[in-house]
Parts: C-alpha cells; sequence; structure tokens
C-alpha cells in the first residue's frame, strides 16, 4: 500500500512515535509524506520515505494530487484541533479527495492504530471490496 504521513507541527512528535512503534508494519508499505514530517520520521525510524514539500510549501496539495490520481491508499493526518488553521482549505481538499476516492484517512492517533493493526491482519483490501473483480 502507498501511506501518506501528515502532521501539524504539534503533533509532528507524536507522529514520530507512532511510526517508531509500528515500524516494522510501515517498512512493509511504500510511505511518502510531507517534507518536514517525512524529515523527522526518516530521522527517527530509518524508513524510507519519499518526501514531497513541506505543508506550508504546498506538500500536503501534493498528496492531495497523488490521491486523485489512485496514487494513494491511505493518509495518516495527526491534526492539531486546537491550533488556527492556515491550511483549512488544503485540508478540506484532502479530505474530500479521500472520500471521492474512498481512501481511509486517520486524523488522529485513535483512528490510525486501527487503520494499521486492519493493515496488519489484512483487512483493508478495500478496493477489492469497493471494485469487485
Amino acid at each position: 500500500m502507498n501511506i501518506a504521513l501528515i502532521a501539524h507541527d504539534a503533533k509532528k512528535e507524536l507522529m514520530v512515535q507512532f511510526c517508531i512503534a509500528y515500524c516494522g508494519i510501515l517498512s512493509r508499505h511504500h510511505l511518502c509524506a510531507t517534507g518536514t514530517t517525512g524529515k523527522f520520521v526518516q530521522e527517527a525510524t530509518g524508513l524510507e520515505i519519499q518526501k514531497f514539500m513541506s505543508g506550508a510549501q504546498g506538500g500536503a496539495q501534493q498528496i492531495v494530487s497523488r490521491i486523485a490520481y489512485n496514487e494513494i491508499d491511505m493518509v495518516l493526518l495527526f491534526r492539531d484541533p486546537l491550533t488556527t488553521k492556515t491550511n483549512e482549505i488544503t485540508e478540506n481538499n484532502l479530505l474530500h479527495e479521500c472520500d471521492v476516492h474512498n481512501i481511509p484517512i486517520a486524523t488522529n492517533i485513535a483512528t490510525a492504530e486501527v487503520l494499521i493493526h486492519g493493515l496488519e491482519r489484512g483487512d483493508l483490501d478495500w478496493r477489492n471490496i469497493v471494485n469487485p473483480k
């Protein structure tokens, strides 16, 4: 699976800790991330991560475009609900594209853990459910 990682500044450390905890599972998948999040996760875990621009420079929009081209299978977006949103339009676009293309998206660690455990068990072969052969 192709998994995108995005974290607000206040949640970057949480994303790093999450990726450390689930490094074994994540290492079996292709990871991409916004620039700073990807840099921190890669430095802490050694995971290979395709890094886009930072979120402020358009990295989230790059991920949105990958979703539109069916190149992303899951998104882990750790949002900080207590911080003023300067990129709310981008987040709305991200959520919209995930809904349009039936991409599972976690916006907090609790949902991310549910998705990662489902991924580990093989429960997330959802494309065959949505588009049976």
